[in-house]
């Protein structure tokens, strides 16, 4: 006697891409977390260094660039999930080819490369944006925050996106 409906039980990838991988808490954040700041910190100086008050722009907008960086890459991570979801809803003839390239290296193929450039180039301006906000609210002049806003987007994209899961699994 069955009492019980079964369900059908599916496990599809467990080994996530690394894009989606970083968003997990982890000890992972105990590295990634710092060494953003400093890079930030070191690019955001940079960008400045011709300005009088660097130091004091650099002390007081570091962290809101820090997090300014990480919204954007968490934008550009959403942008590759919601695209690899709507490939496997599809059902395209070429989904495993596009799922393979949007979640385990993006060189497969030349759409699968292509997107994920797209959200890196979608993170980079979001990062522009923000970070240009950020500086022109600091009291920097519009265009030499315009000027820092892009090094810092160009500097700090999220090319990690581009890096094959495949390399580290």
């Amino acid at each position: 006697m069955k009492t019980q409906s079964s369900k059908e039980i599916r496990l599809y990838n467990i080994l996530f891409p690394i894009w989606l991988l970083i968003w997990i808490p982890s000890y992972l954040w105990l590295f990634l977390i710092p060494a953003n700041y400093l890079i930030d910190r070191l690019v955001l100086s940079w960008s400045l260094r011709n300005e009088d008050s660097r130091k004091e722009l650099v002390r007081k907008n570091t962290w809101k660039a820090c997090i300014a960086g990480f919204a954007a890459d968490l934008a550009g991570s959403l942008f590759l999930l919601a695209v690899y979801l709507l490939i496997d809803k599809l059902n395209l003839p070429s989904e495993q080819a596009m799922e393979n390239a949007l979640g385990w290296n993006p060189f497969t193929s030349l759409p699968g490369i292509l997107i994920v450039l797209l959200a890196v180039l979608i993170s980079g301006i979001l990062i522009f944006l923000l970070d240009r906000s950020i500086l022109c609210k600091a009291g920097l002049d519009h265009e030499k925050a315009k000027k820092s806003a892009l090094t810092m987007a160009v500097c700090t994209a999220p090319y990690l996106f581009l890096v094959p899961s495949s390399i580290i699994y």
